[in-house]
């Protein structure tokens, strides 16, 4: 594999955790801060209840206030049909549905069960190809889950063969509470691409106990091509109890190319955006980079 793509969580799973509230302007720079280092596919609001998520409700400001540009993917998270025509109103180019392979999380998360989100997920699917939006899903704790403990490989591979029948671009695989290894990773996904030959997959992986990069590793070992990271490593789900921590972009980016494998993307800008979000949040954030700098790729991947 010669190159992989990043899809810049940030500005959405990122921001949603954190009790500070950026300004809408912040946020925009956040995204604009993002795509000059070369990012070029970013989730940047979700189309939810502002009384659960108050750091989102000003999803539309955020799309009205972004640039437009050919070369650059606006992912709108949404859970229902309603969030999914606010999303399309707002001009998202591309919408991302959760459905849990837990049904307690995805009652906690969002006030429904399972197959209520799955039914969704059907639906607007459909209306998201009459639209001409691409859409894609993500299977949530299909690694763990904070109230039911381990999910079944068998689980998740089920749900991915019902989700396929919308015709996602993808299928996502999310980490949501940190606990994989990589030896479940390597599992997985070979698992899940048997059960929806041809569909192209992706990952999200936290690193709430310090396992997020080297799972990243064992999926792109495993053959996925598009991962998820947040600069900083800021993020987490507010419904899911100590999920902090998404995969640091700049330290992700900094591993894939030292092994020569291609993203696209800046590592130093990364690193300056990272600082520079640290300073809007008034606190410190995880990514390594950000303390410890670049450093530079080795002239020889083999000595």
């Amino acid at each position: 594999m010669t190159q992989v793509d990043i899809v810049e969580v940030g500005p959405r799973d990122g921001l949603q955790n954190e009790p500070v509230v950026l300004s809408t302007a912040a946020k925009v720079e956040f995204v604009n801060r993002a795509v000059a280092a070369g990012v070029r596919r970013l989730e940047v609001a979700s189309f939810v209840n502002p009384k659960r998520v108050p750091q989102m409700a000003d999803a539309e400001d955020v799309l009205k206030a972004l640039p437009r540009r050919a070369d650059v993917v606006y992912v709108g998270l949404v859970l229902n049909r309603r969030g999914f025509d606010r999303a399309v109103a707002a001009g998202c180019n591309e919408i991302g549905m959760v459905v849990a392979a837990s049904d307690t999380f995805n009652q906690r998360n969002q006030g429904v069960t399972t197959e209520e989100s799955l039914a969704a997920w059907l639906d607007i699917a459909s209306a998201a190809r009459a639209a001409n939006i691409r859409a894609q899903v993500t299977i949530s704790t299909a690694f763990g889950c904070p109230f039911e403990g381990a999910i079944a490989a068998e689980r998740v591979v089920d749900l991915a063969r019902r989700v396929a029948a919308g015709q996602p671009h993808e299928i996502a695989l999310a980490d949501t509470i940190g606990v994989a290894a990589p030896t479940q990773v390597r599992d997985m996904v070979p698992r899940v691409r048997a059960a929806v030959p041809g569909m192209a997959l992706r990952c999200h992986f936290h690193n709430t106990r310090n396992t997020g990069i080297a799972n990243a590793y064992a999926a792109v070992e495993a053959g996925v091509r598009v991962l998820d990271a947040s600069i900083g490593g800021i993020g987490g789900c507010p419904f899911a109890p100590a999920a902090t921590g998404n995969i640091p972009t700049e330290d992700l980016v900094y591993m894939l190319d030292h092994m020569g494998i291609d993203t696209g993307i800046d590592v130093d800008a990364l690193i300056t955006t990272g600082r520079w979000i640290e300073a809007q949040l008034g606190r410190t954030v995880p990514g390594m980079l950000i303390k410890a700098g670049n450093f530079p790729r080795p002239t020889s991947l083999t000595g």
